[in-house]
């Protein structure tokens, strides 16, 4: 149910678009626990393979990897750090570094009020506390962290400017911020009629503004003032765990119709975006997964 207080609270706050906003309010507070299904440890993003290290057959393995591979390029070494996650979802992320990285404390970022409350349970100790921010106007102090982390979560306003310019305003100098997400390499007017058609279904069905093209947004981190931008397709890596998705979208409607339950909207629609996710990792022309690593 929503919270009407809050809504409208959301919308006097954040110069953003109401009816967007709600969408992705909604849509958490309602699929959230449908990834439970995707990853058991909440990871609600894509995975990174690395052959003779991750299974292929284990989801959860190639999942970790993405956060072993983003924390890696934050340069967390054991001196005491202080870092962001942009759009944190459930936390998985933050669990998975603070576990592995004993001097290590995060602060996660998420718009959903269910994965504030659900995600702080999951996390239980003073070295990672999820707050209820958007990125794009969080209310933390400038030069605030020593690193900031964005995984699969910028996608939701395109990577917009005033995103990374928050993040940029948050960072210490000489920090590192650090995106794994999926991008366009074409302006949509570019696409074929395919591309196109993933591309909306892909926006409609997470509540995306719009996909980011890898090409702006480089130039939009290097114009905000961030140095050693470093733009590296990682395809090929991801790819395996898309492969999942048919699979796991197949599974989960089996389960809920053995138990005969109703699939709620929100499920549908992250189903659908599941299967555009796929159909995008066909075309390699108009789509691709990134990371992208950046100095303030």
């Amino acid at each position: 149910m929503k919270n009407p207080c809050l809504l409208s609270y959301l919308k006097k706050e954040f110069n953003t678009s109401p009816s967007n906003k709600e969408q992705v309010i909604d849509f958490y507070n309602e699929a959230t626990e449908d990834y439970r299904f995707w990853s058991h440890d909440l990871n609600m993003h894509f995975g990174y393979f690395v052959p003779f290290k991750t299974n292929l057959l284990k989801r959860d393995s190639m999942l970790n990897e993405m956060n072993k591979e983003v924390f890696q390029r934050l340069n967390i070494t054991d001196k005491k750090k202080h870092i962001v996650d942009v759009g944190c979802g459930m936390g998985a992320s933050i669990r998975y570094g603070i576990s592995n990285h004993p001097n290590l404390a995060v602060t996660g970022l998420t718009i959903s009020p269910f994965q504030v409350e659900k995600g702080n349970e999951l996390l239980n100790t003073h070295r990672g506390t999820i707050l209820n921010r958007d990125y794009r106007n969080t209310f933390l102090k400038p030069n605030s962290f020593d690193g900031a982390m964005a995984i699969e979560s910028l996608c939701h306003t395109g990577c917009s400017k005033d995103a990374l310019e928050e993040t940029y305003r948050i960072l210490k100098p000489n920090s590192t911020f650090v995106i794994a997400d999926a991008f366009t390499k074409k302006d949509f007017k570019e696409m074929n009629p395919l591309a196109k058609y993933t591309y909306k279904g892909l926006c409609e069905s997470w509540s995306l503004e719009n996909l980011g093209n890898v090409h702006r947004v480089k130039e939009d981190l290097e114009r905000i003032g961030f140095k050693d931008v470093k733009v590296q397709n990682i395809w090929y890596r991801v790819a395996p765990s898309v492969l999942h998705v048919p699979f796991t979208i197949s599974a989960f409607i089996l389960k809920k119709l053995f138990k005969k339950e109703p699939l709620k909207p929100e499920s549908i629609k992250n189903l659908k975006g599941s299967f555009f996710a796929l159909l995008s990792s066909l075309s390699l022309t108009n789509f691709g997964y990134y990371i992208i690593t950046a100095k303030k």
